[in-house]
């Protein structure tokens, strides 16, 4: 990981121990710690036996780095955690939701946040001086999702969802029809707008499909001047480079 702090670039290691870091990059600071000479030595063997074992293969052993693989590396998206929250918002049951939060809570050590605990002993905050959920949703913001990595209809409802709590969706590279500039004035009694948005359901007047970040890429199409007018935040892309070939990691059909 590499840092700027008043101008001077800084770097500091994540995952490697201090053993290691003497060895080979010294100098580098090292908060969090991590694998040690001997251990990374077994690693490597580790890799070694299985690239070339005494029985040879007809291919290497696919370890999941990159894509989630039964018996590969553990990833937060996995399909077992993603049928549990597909399960608890379409049948609205308490109990798959109840699973996929256990899930969660019982996770391997995945992330830097899993290494985290709250460790306190000041008294709480008074819910009166808490923040107030509506002044917290305003910095909810959507990732970069392209049109065509989600559908139409998807790409579009998150946009809504987003505008009605006040938060930021990402337009994602390739544009945005214009019509989702406007807002809608024409939602029925059922929810739809017949003129505007008719493919989508329990719409609400004054809901509007624009996203409030709109991404700027070299050599994408859709990058209109209403594109970037309508726009609350731009995302420049100043190098882009070329991306695997895995697809969306995205649980579910896209």
């Amino acid at each position: 990981m590499l840092a700027s702090y008043q101008g001077a670039q800084i770097f500091e290691a994540i995952g490697i121990g201090s053993e290691l870091l003497h060895l080979a990059f010294h100098g580098t600071a090292s908060r969090l710690g991590g694998l040690t000479c001997s251990e990374l030595a077994q690693e490597i063997m580790a890799f070694h036996h299985r690239a070339f074992p005494e029985l040879p293969l007809k291919k290497l052993e696919n370890y999941g780095f990159v894509q989630y693989r039964p018996g590969g590396e553990y990833h937060m998206n996995s399909p077992e955690v993603a049928k549990a929250l597909h399960k608890a918002l379409a049948n609205k049951q308490y109990d798959h939701y109840d699973l996929y939060k256990t899930q969660l809570q019982t996770r391997p050590i995945t992330a830097m946040r899993d290494l985290l605990a709250f460790n306190s002993d000041r008294p709480s905050i008074p819910l009166e001086e808490v923040e107030s959920v509506e002044s917290i949703m305003k910095r909810f913001c959507t990732g970069g999702m392209s049109l065509g990595a989600l559908s139409r209809e998807a790409h579009e409802v998150l946009a809504i969802a987003m505008n009605r709590i006040g938060g930021k969706s990402n337009s994602g590279e390739g544009g945005e029809d214009p019509v989702r500039y406007k807002v809608l004035d024409d939602v029925d009694s059922e929810g739809r707008s017949a003129a505007l948005l008719p493919h989508l359901k329990g719409l609400q007047n004054g809901d509007t499909a624009c996203s409030s970040i709109k991404q700027i890429a070299s050599g994408r199409f859709g990058v209109t001047p209403g594109y970037l007018m309508s726009a609350k935040q731009l995302e420049i892309k100043v190098a882009q480079g070329a991306k695997p070939g895995e697809g969306g990691q995205l649980p579910g059909k896209k």
